[in-house]
């Protein structure tokens, strides 16, 4: 094969691994015998090649990448108000901080249980950090749990943390037990459980989630990126310099 129709086989292998649009439509005028000679061309260029599909495959995650970091962008933008100052939410450590990290986590989420020493790390270690907690799916016992300690104080964080380090299921009798242990007003836990905060809470995480595009916990919100998963203390932290100083170390 010249060097001229491997350029074009591998043109048009690119082509072909692509989704539809006008170069593809362009293809289509090509008759019945060429298209099926550029087909052949093609087929064996590739079985001869086939390290052209790691390319492919690599280029296109990239662009997926690119286009999912975009999407996320623009999407803390649009409601970055309700990520980052929503009333419903849990604000830990310095409530003036310079750089807020919002995390959303389910109490029943093992990797969250995990995540947790991140964030009483980065805690500890960064008095001009705003931390905020949001939950997802909501758990109605540990909203009810928030409106009594809305500042984020000793006592929520107490309950947050048994809660969410504790063995087993969290449901409804354990935090109750939790809550009970850390000093809450049980009765009224019971009652705010189905008050109209509680709804708008579930209503709103659930809004964010969708608008972020999450679909696990925990995930995170610094600045204006979005990470999804346990990423680790270390990156964490280099994501929460980069809002504060645009490097990974500040």
């Amino acid at each position: 094969m010249t060097p001229y129709l491997r350029s074009l086989a591998a043109g048009l292998a690119a082509l072909l691994l692509v989704p539809a649009g006008p170069a593809r439509l362009q293809a289509q005028s090509f008759n019945t015998n060429q298209r099926s000679e550029i087909e052949q061309i093609v087929k064996e260029y590739l079985l001869s090649h086939p390290e052209l599909l790691q390319d492919v495959m690599a280029e296109l995650e990239k662009r997926q990448t690119a286009a999912e970091e975009e999407r996320h962008r623009t999407a803390v933008k649009e409601n970055g108000t309700t990520i980052f100052a929503s009333p419903y939410q849990v604000t830990l450590g310095n409530p003036q901080g310079e750089v807020t990290l919002v995390e959303f986590f389910d109490y029943n989420c093992g990797y969250c249980k995990r995540a947790m020493s991140d964030m009483l790390e980065l805690l500890k270690t960064d008095p001009k950090l705003r931390f905020v907690l949001k939950e997802f799916p909501v758990l109605g016992e540990g909203s009810a749990a928030r409106m009594q300690d809305k500042s984020g104080g000793s006592k929520y964080l107490e309950f947050h943390q048994k809660l969410l380090g504790g063995r087993g299921h969290a449901d409804k009798a354990r935090a109750i037990a939790v809550a009970q242990e850390v000093g809450f007003d049980v009765g009224r836990i019971e009652r705010d459980m189905t008050s109209e905060e509680v709804k708008a809470q579930l209503e709103e995480s659930l809004k964010l989630a969708e608008a972020l595009g999450l679909n696990g916990t925990p995930s995170y919100v610094v600045g204006s990126e979005v990470l999804v998963g346990a990423v680790g203390l270390n990156a964490l932290r280099e994501k929460v310099n980069t809002a504060r100083c645009g490097k990974a170390a500040c």
